[in-house]
């Protein structure tokens, strides 16, 4: 049996910083509640209450809700409408797929003045012959039924028709009577034996279970509902006893295992200038660094991603010292580069440059344009302190100004003070 505890509602108030006394709206749907508790204790401040889809079968312990505007109470195991007159601001109750057989009980709701919206389809009340015209001759305030809106026309109909009322109450007295009789038979139906003494009688009383035809009664939806119950109950049980299979990392031999659990991909390269084995881990790229762990060991890799493993085993022995790993900013790839513990470090080769002029072969006449050699031990810096030669020719050294002939009509002043 489930219970409303303060746990349960304070996990549902998360939107109201986990404080239920001034919890404006609770929803408590699908929760299998058995009894409506300490609500009215709890949370005097609500406005709005979804308890569908459970098994209550009487409205009790909410008198206190003077706030509460809107009841929703759809499939559950109601059977009559009561203990509602404390709700005063009650605008709108939704009793959808319940058992309320007892329509004469929506008398009870007169004192809810505020009550615009009522729904009981899916109810055996609502089967009955005239069953509309008398909820709406006994709640004038209604505005609206099941959806439907209630018309003037209508109103002053239902009022009219007394012998109709009659009828109502007397189809009612015939459902009581049948519900008595329902009650009987779960009793004695409960009374049975059902333990069973092996699997095979166990799966038999499950198809027997599930293929008997049944009265629609609020006994057989608890019925149902508990037979499912103990069913999940035992399920979790099972499933208790037998652990989940844990992978194996190593072979029976001693061999290391390639296993991916994650699932991601990679990509495993040698690189022979450096000596070095890389492998690049497609790790996702929002995941956090701190939720992995990196593991070089000489033969084989083991890598963590989320408690998943990702281990793979090397083509070469590596050196676990020297072992690097990076994250990408960027793609958030995790690059782990091994150096291997056996072969020869090759230099890198230098970039081919472009060859420069030297002083010791400079252009001639015959070949304006020559290209020579740099020696390349001295490295890439070029010295240019000599590559101009002691003696250059005539056509590449600098010229000199050349002084202007003085003209004919040029007459010098005295007077005129020299340029500076």
């Amino acid at each position: 049996m489930v219970r409303i505890t303060e746990d349960m509602v304070r996990r549902r108030a998360e939107h109201n910083n986990c404080e239920i006394f001034s919890l404006e709206e609770l929803s408590l749907h699908q929760q299998d509640i058995e009894r409506l508790e300490h609500l009215d204790r709890w949370c005097r401040e609500l406005r709005i209450l979804y308890l569908q889809n459970n098994v209550i079968p009487r409205i009790e312990n909410v008198s206190r809700l003077k706030k509460l505007e809107y009841l929703n109470l759809a499939l559950n195991n109601i059977e009559i409408i009561e203990n509602l007159q404390g709700c005063e601001s009650l605008q709108k109750l939704d009793l959808t797929v319940n058992f309320v057989w007892c329509v004469s009980s929506v008398a009870s709701l007169r004192a809810n003045t505020h009550l615009k919206e009522l729904f009981l389809l899916g109810n055996p009340c609502a089967s009955y012959h005239g069953y509309r015209q008398y909820v709406i001759a006994t709640l004038p305030q209604l505005q609206s039924l099941d959806g439907e809106p209630i018309r003037r026309a209508e109103r002053i109909r239902a009022l009219s028709l007394e012998q109709l009322r009659k009828s109502v109450l007397d189809q009612e007295a015939e459902q009581r009577q049948k519900r008595e009789r329902e009650k009987r038979e779960a009793r004695d139906h409960g009374s049975d034996d059902r333990s069973p003494a092996c699997e095979a009688e166990r799966l038999e009383r499950e198809r027997e279970f599930w293929e008997t035809p049944c009265d629609f009664s609020p006994e057989s939806r608890l019925e149902a509902h508990r037979h499912l119950e103990e069913k999940r109950r035992q399920c979790n049980s099972d499933r208790g006893k037998s652990p989940k299979k844990t992978r194996s990392l190593i072979a029976d031999d001693g061999r290391m295992l390639n296993v991916n659990e994650p699932k991601l991909n990679f990509t495993l390269t040698e690189d022979e200038e450096s000596n070095s084995i890389q492998l690049d881990l497609h790790v996702y790229r929002h995941l956090d660094t701190s939720l992995m762990e990196v593991d070089v060991q000489p033969t084989y890799l083991r890598v963590a991603v989320k408690g998943k493993v990702f281990q793979l085993v090397l083509p070469a022995e590596v050196k676990t010292d020297s072992s690097t790993a990076q994250r990408s900013q960027t793609t958030g790839h995790l690059l782990i580069t091994m150096p291997k513990a056996h072969g020869e470090i090759k230099p890198k080769k230098l970039p081919e440059r472009k060859p420069l002029l030297s002083h010791s072969n400079l252009p001639s006449k015959e070949n304006s344009r020559q290209w020579l050699e740099v020696d390349s031990s001295r490295g890439l810096c070029v010295d240019l302190t000599n590559i101009v030669a002691d003696t250059l020719p005539a056509s590449l050294l600098p010229r000199k100004p050349q002084e202007v002939p003085v003209s004919k009509d040029f007459v010098d002043n005295s007077e005129v003070p020299p340029l500076i």
